[in-house]
């Protein structure tokens, strides 16, 4: 019963009788064929002995005897050998699988008890070694997760905090009479609401988005007009910022199978941070053209830029290049991340580009325009 318990729970008992095994039907085919194929093999050598020796019953007898000893201990030796290499060989190999195999099985336990930062040792090329990459790997993953969910917290925390601290001191005015009960101070409570609005309804988007739960009404609608209507409904902001807005749009931009809605929605948020990392002054284009099967959109400003290792994360959730701006000054990244699982539900593709910081920075987002992208 141990040895059973020992054979399902530890994979070098496994190792070592797998082996044992293979060693044994080797040893045990050998001696087969060695019992069927000795006697006429011995008859062989003794006719040819008889013509040497003479033809003599007792040393035929014994001649047979004495070979067929040497034959089985010839074999019990083999066997005795290889039973011994198989324990040093499975030995060795188990060390050589078991020990990594257990490093990561201990590294998992730790990550399972909260220990992101977790890594083992790649100490061979072959499977166990692609498997120990990827095994650091996923905990990189996790632990890059678990910071964000980390950092989720703080900034819906100084999010809420703040407009209710603000509704907070306004009620307490009112309360003691330090603030008159006029429609400017309930105006100030109605904006901190909205705000709390605002940020509960980013957070249901962000939840939608991820979950893969966006409806999409499409329509064929014109590109240019959707880039034409999203800068209208920006150009005062612009013009209150003195920053010079200019659309690039080719006459023959053709129609897309989009929903108008989204589509907008992601122009808004991209022109929008555009205006908001340029300073009064600077430029923002907005350009649009068809390169080969896919409309493409670029949104390139004269802004603030982004260094090399913020491009990668730029489009995850909740990720701010500067950590130290507020959603006010610097947003929170919902909404990039809202804007890349929608131009990935209408199977586009969105990336970002800068040359580094002060050189400005382009966003590009592609729908396609084959037809498997119209309505059947």
């Amino acid at each position: 019963m141990r040895l059973l318990t020992l054979l399902r729970r530890r994979l070098g008992w496994k190792l070592f009788l797998a082996h044992l095994v293979i060693v044994l039907i080797g040893v045990t085919v050998l001696a087969t064929t060695a019992e069927y194929h000795a006697p006429s093999a011995l008859a062989k050598h003794i006719a040819q002995m008889r013509a040497i020796l003479g033809d003599d019953p007792a040393l035929v007898a014994d001649l047979h005897d004495n070979f067929l000893a040497a034959v089985h201990e010839v074999l019990l030796f083999a066997a005795g050998a290889a039973i011994v290499a198989a324990v040093i060989v499975s030995t060795f190999t188990a060390r050589r699988i078991v020990a990594p195999v257990r490093a990561m099985m201990e590294a998992s336990q730790r990550i399972a008890a909260g220990d992101y930062r977790e890594r083992v040792r790649v100490t061979s090329e072959d499977e166990l070694g692609t498997l120990a990459q990827a095994f650091n790997r996923m905990a990189e993953t996790l632990e890059r997760t678990e910071q964000r969910r980390l950092e989720l917290i703080g900034n819906v925390a100084h999010e809420l905090r703040t407009p209710l601290s603000s509704i907070k001191s306004i009620m307490e005015g009112l309360i003691d009479g330090v603030l008159p009960p006029e429609p400017a101070t309930f105006l100030d409570v109605q904006r901190e609401v909205a705000r709390l609005q605002r940020l509960v309804q980013d957070l249901e988007e962000l939840s939608r988005a991820e979950a893969g739960q966006i409806a999409l009404h499409r329509q064929y609608v014109s590109l240019a007009d959707l880039i034409r209507s999203a800068a209208a409904r920006l150009e005062p902001q612009f013009e209150d910022k003195s920053v010079n807005l200019h659309l690039v749009l080719p006459e023959d931009l053709p129609k897309v199978w989009v929903d108008p809605s989204r589509v907008t929605q992601v122009l808004l948020n991209l022109m929008g941070n555009a205006l908001q990392y340029t300073s009064p002054g600077g430029t923002v284009w907005v350009r649009a053209r068809v390169q080969e099967d896919e409309a493409v959109v670029e949104v390139q400003d004269t802004g603030i830029g982004i260094s090399p290792e913020h491009l990668p994360h730029i489009f995850e959730r909740f990720y701010r290049v500067d950590k130290s701006r507020s959603r006010a000054g610097g947003g929170s990244g919902i909404g990039l991340t809202i804007a890349k699982h929608l131009v990935k539900a209408h199977d586009g593709r969105i990336w970002a580009e800068s040359l580094g910081p002060g050189q400005g920075s382009t966003f590009t987002f592609t729908i396609p325009l084959s037809s498997s992208s119209n309505p059947a």
